[in-house]
């Protein structure tokens, strides 16, 4: 009785379109779901007051596979273990176990009863405000006389080298403050990492309960207390834990015990509410279909995702799994600038703003790659971690072919300028990375004559075509790259490059006779990975023309693999609305994301069947199907303005709210 009233109070709370929510649960066939701050992820496991995975952004260490960089997986700093009546408790002891994500407040509350002795409800939470800590609320309700016996577990991944576990206390007049603090090396030795945690009573000081500490091993430590509870009564207490590292700071073992104290001492209700706030003001900008709950949740679960994974302040950019896991190693593509960002920029330009802080600050090792492969300008890597150099494993061709990135990263930059205005931003960041990339694309090209600058060996959008020429996406990337450059140069009053628009004006777009776009010079009708030449309409405008854009979905959707990632079919629905066939568009959205849902929480994979969430580039695709597309948004000189939005027949009105920095709201009905 107890747990259905814990439960039915928490639904009537927080309504369905804010909620995803997972029962029947099985271990075998289980993806997590994130709670994140744009700083620290935690993933969720089925395993009851557990943590699968913990992951710090921007700390990056060569281990795992690839001899490249990998994000590095930290400290599991939030795990615990419950003891009842001097029994551990386990999967298999577990009754009704339910868990559901709360995205409006970003918290994951897992509930569960152990036969006739407790009822649990567990509720994690990454801190909004709080960019290297999280909180873990834990409710107990006995439903006889009990001893429970909760503790907090620090456990280490074998990758982590030289652990050390300590645990000291703080003992003041106010407050007795335990510590369990580890700390150790990365693999290589290049960063040291750590992590601290302390218990939140309710109790006043002096009758709090006693805590004691085991040291298990090198890898594991633990601070437990014992309770005992009344039948009927209900015990709530919590854990804040904080993980930092070098990267970050240059003392990590005391900033995250300075860190975990500073929580603590906060509060419980003090910090929910700091949380909750933070949320707020994010949620600030949404989307809202009415009439579709299931779209309604998918674009929300899609928001909620990229808004866990970024984070306004900073110079961190986004991975293709964000902080979700260790896919792709954590390193940075083009999925950041083309998916990810425009709805960021939209809705969060604080985030977006982040996200090109990061590639400025990198401008150098860029130019250095330009250099390296006999190039002017910069060359931005096709894999990027830390220092900006390339990290693409050396068995992938992407990593010397795909150049059209650095176009990619300063179309990002122009559409920044555009959203907000701000010429200040432009002159010291933006523009000086659209110049490098301009210059980069000048000596790029191999100057054959008139209408025949063509940019040869290369891999484009669809990367099934390795070492081709005249590919359409990065052909189309280069001459925006440089007609933005010029633009911007006219902003700030400064005298562009001629050469700039020489070589933008005769870089080639091929065709076939009957004048359906040419993916490259040797392209003729093999299946292909993703969307490429359809992106010259979306989310360039190298191709304008209606009769042309339907020309080329008609040949090139039939022959968009159904294994490819899930954001091509997002960009064709965005194509066909604005082209009207709304029927169509929306059949293709729904294609976008229903076929990658993984059990149990319908996390996104990357591709239809797939096993690897979650995938925020895909999010980043329907969402871009949703807001440029159905809501018909576009980026202009004159910031983002509505066009003609078009709503499917499955929705009865669709509102945006909060977008670009004068956070309007705009409507279709």
């Amino acid at each position: 009785m107890r747990i259905f009233l814990l439960l039915f109070l928490y639904s009537t709370c927080v309504p369905a379109q804010w909620t995803i929510t997972a029962t029947d649960i099985d271990p075998a066939n289980y993806y997590g779901i994130t709670v994140a701050n744009g700083m620290v992820g935690l993933v969720s496991s089925p395993e009851p007051m557990r943590v699968q995975d913990v992951v710090l952004n921007g700390v990056y260490d060569n281990y795992q596979r690839g001899r490249v960089s990998n994000i590095l997986k930290t400290f599991n700093h939030m795990n615990m273990n419950l003891d009842v009546d001097g029994r551990r408790i386990g999967a298999g002891d577990i009754e009704d176990f339910q868990q559901q994500l709360d995205m409006q407040h970003a918290e994951l509350v897992t509930t569960f009863s152990i036969g006739d002795s407790i009822d649990v409800r567990h509720t994690l939470l990454s801190l909004r405000h709080l960019p290297f800590t999280a909180l873990a609320q834990v409710e107990i309700t006995a439903r006889r006389p009990v001893r429970i016996t909760p503790a907090s577990v620090i456990e280490s991944p074998t990758h982590l080298r030289d652990v050390r576990n300590t645990y000291s206390e703080i003992d003041r007049p106010h407050v007795l403050l335990g510590l369990l603090t580890s700390y150790a090396e990365s693999p290589t030795g290049a960063h040291t990492v750590a992590a601290s945690t302390s218990f939140l009573f309710p109790e006043p000081h002096g009758r709090e309960p006693r805590v004691i500490h085991e040291d298990w091993d090198f890898n594991m430590h633990l601070a437990k207390f014992h309770r005992q509870l009344a039948a009927g009564e209900t015990y709530t207490f919590g854990v804040v834990g904080s993980t930092i590292a070098s990267e970050h700071t240059a003392d990590p073992l005391n900033e995250a015990e300075r860190l975990t104290i500073f929580a603590r001492l906060e509060g419980m209700d003090r910090l929910i509410a700091r949380h909750r706030a933070a949320w707020a003001e994010l949620w600030r900008s949404d989307i809202q279909i009415e009439g579709n709950l299931r779209d309604q949740v998918a674009v929300r679960s899609a928001l909620y995702h990229l808004y866990s994974f970024a984070r306004a302040g900073q110079a961190y950019s986004l991975s293709p799994m964000g902080l979700s896991g260790l896919g792709y190693n954590g390193h940075v593509f083009w999925d950041t600038e083309i998916w990810m960002y425009p709805g960021l920029l939209a809705l969060q330009p604080g985030m977006a703003r982040s996200i090109m802080q990061y590639r400025y600050d990198r401008l150098p090792a860029a130019r250095t790659n330009a250099f390296m492969h006999g190039y002017d300008g910069a060359m931005f890597p096709w894999e990027s971690a830390d220092d900006g150099s390339e990290d693409t494993p050396v068995w992938a061709l992407t990593g010397p072919f795909q150049h059209h990135i650095s176009g990619d990263v300063a179309w990002a930059m122009w559409r920044y300028y555009q959203t907000t205005g701000d010429t200040t931003w432009l002159r010291t960041t933006g523009y000086p990375v659209m110049r490098e990339v301009a210059d980069f694309f000048v000596s790029r090209v191999e100057r054959e004559g008139p209408g025949r600058y063509n940019i040869n060996n290369v891999i484009g959008a669809n990367e099934w075509e390795e070492n081709i020429d005249n590919n359409a996406y990065t052909n189309g990337m280069a001459v925006t790259a440089l007609r933005y450059a010029g633009d911007a140069a006219a902003v700030l009053g400064l005298e562009p490059d001629t050469a700039w628009a020489e070589v933008a004006a005769n870089i080639p777009i091929l065709t076939f006779p009957d004048g359906t776009t040419r993916e490259n010079a040797t392209y003729v009708d093999t299946t292909i990975k993703q969307a490429d030449v359809n992106l010259l309409a979306w989310p360039m405008d190298i191709v304008r023309e209606p009769t042309q854009i339907r020309k080329d979905l008609a040949f090139y959707e039939p022959r968009l693999s159904k294994d490819g990632p899930a954001m091509g079919k997002a960009i064709l629905s965005l194509l066909y609305t604005r082209l009207g066939d709304v029927d169509k568009a929306y059949g293709l959205f729904e294609q976008s994301y229903q076929p990658n849902e993984v059990p149990p929480f319908g996390v996104l994979a990357e591709t239809a069947g797939g096993t690897n969430p979650y995938f925020a580039t895909g999010a980043g695709g329907m969402l871009q199907a949703v807001l440029f597309g159905f809501g018909g948004l576009d980026f202009t000189d004159g910031g983002i303005v509505q066009g003609q939005g078009r709503l499917p027949a499955a929705w009865t009105s669709l509102t945006i709210t909060g977008v670009g920095p004068e956070r309007r709201t705009f409507r279709v009905e």
